[in-house]
């Protein structure tokens, strides 16, 4: 059975309750697409953990940058990566081992076998769907409702 999104209003739940969302893949430079998203996501409230084991220890968006997901310290909502498809799998394997909550793959990244990974593991699984625009059509005045934006 071929994999499918969730549906919009579980999206919308998933960004709505989650805290911490690691970035696997997150550059230092602003001028790449997962700085731009990340800095987004962490401007409308969420906590940005970065995962790139090239830069462990530095800081990227004034937090500290973790080498892999099973080297953070704390409780993580949703894994979104940067990465190609094929890098994915491992991916879902340590997502799955810190029992994270959801595995996001980015706009243009999908993998059958992550997916598979992640959901056998009780993960919510999203694939090929930019965060920082579903929280943007989906969460327009910020996570909290009938507040203001963050």
């Amino acid at each position: 059975m071929p994999f499918e999104n969730p549906d919009r209003e579980t999206i919308q739940s998933i960004l709505q309750h989650a805290e911490n969302i690691a970035v696997v893949g997150l550059s230092a430079d602003p001028e790449k697409t997962s700085h731009q998203v990340a800095a987004a996501m962490q401007a409308k409230g969420y906590r940005i953990i970065p995962v790139n084991p090239t830069a462990a220890g530095q800081t990227i968006l004034g937090e500290k940058v973790y080498a892999s997901l099973k080297d953070i310290p704390e409780p993580v909502d949703i894994v979104n990566v940067f990465r190609r498809p094929e890098h994915t799998p491992p991916i879902a394997e340590e997502a799955a081992a810190i029992g994270a909550k959801t595995l996001w793959l980015q706009l243009g990244i999908a993998n059958e076998e992550a997916a598979e990974i992640a959901a056998r593991a009780g993960m919510r699984v999203i694939m090929d769907r930019c965060i920082k625009v579903e929280d943007s059509i989906l969460l327009p005045h910020g996570r909290n409702q009938g507040g203001s934006p963050s």
